[in-house]
């Protein structure tokens, strides 16, 4: 009876021992990986804009902070004008911007490369359309330059427009600004009589038209009317800015699982 006791048990331990190793073996298998938990736990990218304090959880698998802290900037920083000069509305203005020029011309120099390696080195998300809008904004940049340099050059000599290829939809005041002293009269009456339209006060845009043509200086404030408001307005509608409009603001919610937002009431 001893000797048959002892025979069972050696049949029952291989089998114990079998069960263990399937039921482990089991377990290994079912053990998600380090990717699918890192996409199934969203990380948080906080970001501010004119009303609200928002919180948008994203993918680390799809974009990374930086990304999405570069194509923030693109979005929402970076509209309207990058490079400043002094403006020039009066006489005043106008030799203040002569008598400095070159100042001027060097530190817009500095402004333009510093604002250049700040889009180059700008890292956005890899999808087609924020990749187009930083190249975009590169070149908007660069129009804007071009634009303000010869606008400050032409303030003392404006022969620098003659010729020249940047905004091509602005040749009538470059050939007023170059032309006799009727030519010049006339592109300035039609681009003041053009400014009353659109005034509150169209009566004074005229009446000081008027006057700025009596003066001794009637050049100068030729000059200034035909540069700052002619040329200078038309080829502002020349550079090609990015357009912050609603696709935009949906490019950017997109990159999002969701957004929570608190905001305050415009």
């Amino acid at each position: 009876m001893l000797f048959v006791s002892l025979i069972g048990c050696k049949k029952e331990s291989p089998t114990s021992t079998i069960h263990q190793k399937d039921t482990t073996s089991i377990v290994e298998k079912s053990k998600p990986d380090s990717s699918t938990i890192k996409s199934a736990q969203p990380e948080i990218f906080a970001f501010v804009t004119e009303l609200c304090d928002s919180k948008g959880y994203f993918d680390a698998a799809k974009y990374s902070r930086e990304e999405l802290e570069g194509t923030y900037k693109v979005w929402f920083q970076m509209g309207g004008v990058q490079l400043d000069t002094p403006s020039v509305f009066d006489f005043d203005d106008l030799q203040k911007v002569r008598q400095n020029k070159n100042q001027i011309l060097n530190q817009l120099d500095k402004d333009f490369a510093a604002k250049k390696k700040i889009v180059e080195n700008l890292k956005v998300v890899n999808v087609p359309y924020w990749q187009d809008i930083k190249k975009l904004q590169a070149k908007s940049l660069h129009q804007e330059y071009e634009k303000k340099k010869l606008q400050i050059a032409a303030y003392s000599d404006p022969s620098i427009f003659v010729n020249n290829k940047f905004a091509g939809n602005c040749r009538n005041f470059a050939k007023a600004l170059n032309s006799n002293d009727d030519g010049m009269i006339a592109e300035w009456r039609k681009l003041r009589e053009e400014m009353s339209k659109r005034n509150s006060d169209p009566q004074r845009i005229i009446t000081e038209f008027e006057n700025h043509l009596n003066s001794s200086n009637w050049k100068d404030y030729a000059m200034i009317d035909l540069i700052t408001f002619g040329w200078g307005n038309c080829a502002n509608a020349d550079i090609e800015n990015p357009q912050h409009d609603e696709k935009m603001n949906k490019e950017f919610d997109a990159l999002f699982i969701k957004i929570d937002s608190e905001c305050d009431e415009p």
